[in-house]
């Protein structure tokens, strides 16, 4: 479980086939002894991942195929930035909201584009999950916790402060960029509660 409270921006160290799937390697301020043990889950771009090897200064993660399939990781690279977080610890505050790491679909990012002192951010949601989508709701965007501005026909939008810009990788995003999506957790709970039926 996590908070969709960045911690820090990494950047993918390599990506090498795999166990049918890939190995990403990833630079990490806390990928030292004491503050991060293999076995440990790290939200990476909003997905949640075990740990399976620590180096010097580097995590290694592997990622399924079906994990490629359904989300922005398959596309990533030597280079890219990636969003961590370090799962939810009970002894400190809880900022964000509740984020389980399972993303639900990858959409683009219609427009993202300064507007005054901030940035706002539109992104095309598939319509089978629009329905989780409230005005002031929150989703997570890349593991990001953020608070739904506007609900639109096609998606929803959110505005972004420089520090969200300066620490995250939306800060390097661009209009057509796919982006990891996960809708709020009690809004599925809810549904499923209320109408007897499957989320998805």
């Amino acid at each position: 479980m996590f908070t969709g409270i960045v911690e820090e921006r990494g950047e993918v160290a390599s990506v090498v086939p795999a166990s049918g799937g890939v190995r990403f390697t990833v630079r990490a301020s806390f990928a030292r002894p004491g503050e991060i043990a293999i076995g440990d889950s790290v939200a990476v771009n909003g997905c949640c991942l075990t740990v399976v090897e620590i180096g010097e200064g580097t995590l290694g993660f592997d990622v399924l195929a079906e994990t490629q399939r359904v989300t922005s990781l398959a596309g990533l690279e030597r280079g890219a930035f990636v969003n961590l977080e370090r799962s939810l610890r009970f002894d400190g505050r809880i900022g964000g909201h509740f984020v389980s790491g399972h993303v639900d679909t990858c959409a683009p990012i219609a427009v993202i584009e300064p507007r005054g002192a901030d940035v706002y951010c539109r992104v095309v949601v598939p319509p089978e999950f629009r329905r989780w989508l409230v005005y002031k709701g929150s989703v997570a965007i890349d593991g990001i916790s953020l608070t739904v501005a506007e609900v639109t026909e096609d998606g929803f939008a959110v505005w972004l402060i420089p520090h969200t810009l300066s620490i995250t990788t939306l800060g390097v995003r661009k209009n057509g960029d796919g982006v990891n999506l996960e809708f709020d957790l009690l809004a599925k709970y809810v549904e499923r509660i209320v109408t007897g039926t499957r989320s998805s």
